[in-house]
């Protein structure tokens, strides 16, 4: 345990944020699996309705800290050649 208030303050702050890191992390992974699921039945447009949402998570979460952004940049092209098969 830590003996400074402010390192105590800060242990505090680090498990909220190492909650909310972990919810966030487990809902991308959710988010990744239905799109690969929904992607081999679905129309065109609906296909890339879902990548424009696929990407706009993907650079939040990038933003957030979540993934390093060259994690980042292949998840995006990934799903991109899933869409064009």
């Amino acid at each position: 345990m830590p003996h400074h208030k402010s390192c105590k303050k800060r242990l505090i702050t680090s498990q909220k944020s190492n909650v909310r890191n972990s919810q966030n992390r487990a809902a991308m992974r959710t988010a990744f699996k239905q799109f690969r699921s929904t992607i081999g039945e679905a129309t065109d447009e609906q296909k890339v309705i879902e990548l424009r949402k696929m990407y706009s998570m993907i650079d939040t979460n990038t933003r957030k800290g979540l993934m390093p952004r060259s994690r980042a940049a292949r998840l995006k092209g990934r799903f991109a050649a899933a869409v064009a098969k």
